[in-house]
């Protein structure tokens, strides 16, 4: 049986708070709660530190100092706890920002909250969840010169597919009929053989090579 997620919200907008007080428990079945929010960015390194909640939630248009400034905060107190960048707006820079100062995925406030659930989800189990856009952003300018992984073989392409698409490890280990250590060992070796660094930038490789 899966762990209850406990969940912190970094926003100062009551409502959208509110809203996930209410909802992530019913689309969760009532194993994900907010245990506390904060809407003061100063403040959220410390409300971390003291509730130790297994994700964060940090909306990155807040007054200063800043979500991504909340962001690189948790990150420096609270090295293994999940953090989750939001924002309401489409411009990736803010996001860009907010991945290099620590968080692990960025959705945006837009999203139903049944809609996030799966994500969050994917997150706790060691993935990053971006975007598409957000990942091309992330290859840059050259990402049309990029090599595509075109020697990959048959059960390679479908890991990096599945990788892709934001399947958690326990997911892939069922769908590939393999245990999650085997996952994990595999994910490794495909990054390897990909010359990138994180199941992010494997991502983002299979979408500029069409794999998806």
């Amino acid at each position: 049986m899966q762990k209850d997620i406990r969940v912190i919200v970094v926003d100062d907008h009551p409502l959208f708070v509110r809203g996930l007080e209410l909802l992530l428990p019913e689309v969760s079945d009532g194993r994900a709660e907010v245990v506390a929010a904060t809407g003061d960015a100063a403040a959220a390194a410390s409300l971390v530190r003291r509730t130790v909640p297994d994700l964060v939630l940090v909306d990155l248009h807040m007054p200063p100092p800043g979500g991504v400034r909340a962001i690189a905060a948790i990150r420096r107190s609270s090295p293994r706890v999940r953090i989750v960048a939001m924002s309401g707006d489409e411009d990736p820079a803010p996001a860009l920002e907010a991945l290099r100062a620590g968080a692990e995925g960025f959705l945006p406030k837009t999203s139903e909250v049944a809609d996030v659930l799966q994500p969050l989800l994917s997150i706790l189990d060691g993935w990053a969840v971006l975007p598409a856009e957000l990942l091309g952003a992330l290859l840059g300018p050259g990402r049309g010169n990029r090599p595509a992984p075109v020697d990959l073989d048959a059960p390679e392409r479908q890991l990096l597919q599945l990788i892709a698409a934001g399947a958690t490890t326990t997911e892939i280990a069922l769908q590939l009929h393999v245990s999650e250590r085997t996952v994990k060992r595999l994910t490794a070796t495909l990054l390897r053989k990909l010359r990138v660094s994180s199941r992010t930038e494997a991502a983002a490789l299979a979408g500029s090579a069409g794999i998806l």
